[in-house]
């Protein structure tokens, strides 16, 4: 998973236990180290004082020595003293001539195979190379490290006499298990350690991010069209503060926009429907205009058929009145908001009378239960049967049989209504635009019904959706409460 997909308080938790998991591996790291650095400064310092005490005996031995010291005479000097030496100082060692040649060996005779004859001449020539004359080889054998000490002894008058070569094995077996043993229970202790780190971390993770999700849940509740709450957190950080205070001063400027959107939106809402209400009774003033301006200059009261003429010209000029009458109905019945006037009633019933006044044999209404009782406004719940049915119908062209199939029944606390034509359907682009005031497909009309519909529904606390199929047809479907709160 990558860490940019992670949650806040998740990269948290996760940073806080690998910084624990780094510092333990550092600290066994660290202290391996030094260990290592202990132990070979312990070998170091130890070569050295072995070589120190052989050189402090080798030195005693020559100053008591009767023979002539020379590098010749060293066999016969150290002939049984060698062995004393090693025996005292319980320390192996070797003597050599100045040109790597083996002199004499504390090792006993059966051994004294396995030691080299000469020095070999690299190791030889970085001895006498050497500042101080002395040189140590390391190398590995029979599997412990193994190291071996060239260091040049001299008489009193610091004439050089010959090499002392003593061989060393590090032997850290002891110091080893020691280690592994300590190691061991450091591990015990990182591991309880983790667990607290752990537990430590899930709650100053969760804690550092409670008031990120306070904030965070506030803003997902955050609404254009409702009034919304500020936030409070006492004993939050500095830059949670900060936070907190542009989100409450946000929710300021939110709602002065809203309000002075709110307002804009009524003032447009209101010119469009001033401009929509002109239209519309201009529609029929003009003809009704021409009418009267024809019938003054055709008029003749000497015509014997001017009663007739009179009583069509009457006939006009009521039909273009009833035209704006329904206009000025419609435009009413759009801007009032329709008042809940709720009485218990079986909507069963009530829309099977209503549809009683088309005369369309296509209708055919099913209901689940032969009554379903609810509390409504029958008025209401008339017209928006009847403006459902009536664009149903609109919707199917001349050439096809009319199917208009309407049904009522029960969802739970809800009440279900639905009205299938086989109608021309919905296109794609019109779908968006079907619930907007003014919009319509029709040659006629004024594109309210629909719209008013929806005012209604969204009273009764209800919905309005639909399904429509290009070319087959269109279902829209209402639900409503029973009861209403």
């Amino acid at each position: 998973m990558k860490s940019n997909s992670l949650s806040l308080r998740a990269r948290i938790f996760v940073y806080m236990i690998l910084l624990v998991i780094v510092a333990s591996i550092l600290i066994a790291a660290v202290t391996i180290y030094q260990y290592n650095e202990q132990s070979q400064d312990y070998h170091e310092q130890r070569l050295e004082r072995k070589e120190s005490q052989l050189l402090s005996r080798i030195n005693y031995v020559l100053r008591q020595t009767t023979y002539p010291v020379s590098t010749e005479n060293l066999g016969l000097i150290f002939k049984e003293k060698i062995y004393e030496i090693a025996n005292i100082q319980n320390i192996s060692f070797n003597l050599y001539d100045l040109q790597g040649t083996l002199i004499k060996s504390s090792k006993p005779s059966f051994e004294s195979d396995t030691i080299n004859r000469c020095i070999p001449t690299e190791t030889l020539n970085k001895l006498m190379q050497s500042v101080d004359k002395r040189y140590v080889e390391e190398n590995e054998q029979l599997g412990a490290d193994y190291q071996s000490s060239y260091i040049v002894f001299t008489d009193v008058k610091s004439k050089p006499l010959g090499i002392l070569n003593v061989p060393y094995f590090e032997d850290d077996s002891f110091n080893d298990a020691e280690l592994r043993e300590f190691l061991k229970r450091l591990g015990y202790a990182y591991l309880v350690m983790l667990l607290v780190a752990i537990a430590f971390a899930y709650f100053v993770s969760k804690f550092i991010t409670r008031s990120l999700k306070t904030i965070s849940d506030k803003m997902n509740e955050t609404r254009l069209e409702k009034r919304n709450k500020k936030i409070e957190l006492k004993g939050a950080s500095q830059e949670v503060a900060l936070l907190v205070e542009s989100y409450n001063s946000m929710i300021d400027e939110l709602e002065e926009s809203a309000v002075q959107l709110a307002t804009s939106e009524r003032e447009q809402a209101w010119r469009e429907m001033a401009k929509q209400v002109a239209h519309e009774i201009k529609n029929p003033l003009t003809p009704m205009r021409l009418s009267v301006q024809s019938f003054q200059r055709k008029f003749d009261p000497n015509d014997p058929k001017a009663d007739q003429k009179i009583e069509e010209f009457g006939k006009t000029l009521i039909q273009q009145i009833d035209t704006m009458s329904s206009i000025a109905s419609a435009f009413s019945n759009f801007a009032k908001m329709p008042a809940q006037k709720n009485e218990t009633l079986n909507v069963v019933e009530v829309i099977d009378l209503a549809l009683d006044i088309f005369s369309e044999n296509e209708i055919t209404f099913e209901a689940d239960k032969k009554e379903i009782i609810a509390k409504i406004d029958r008025t209401q719940l008339i017209r928006v049967v009847t403006n459902l049915v009536k664009n149903a119908i609109q919707s199917i062209p001349k050439e096809r049989d009319p199917r208009v199939e309407v049904k009522v029944f029960e969802e739970n606390a809800h009440i279900g209504i639905t009205v299938s034509d086989n109608g021309l359907g919905i296109i794609n682009e019109n779908r968006a635009k079907v619930f907007e005031p003014k919009f319509t497909t029709k040659s006629s009309g004024m594109g309210l019904g629909l719209p008013m519909i929806k005012n209604i529904i969204e009273t009764y606390k209800g919905s309005i959706t639909f399904t429509s199929e290009e070319g087959k047809g269109t279902t829209f479907k209402v639900t409503f409460p029973k009861e209403q709160l």
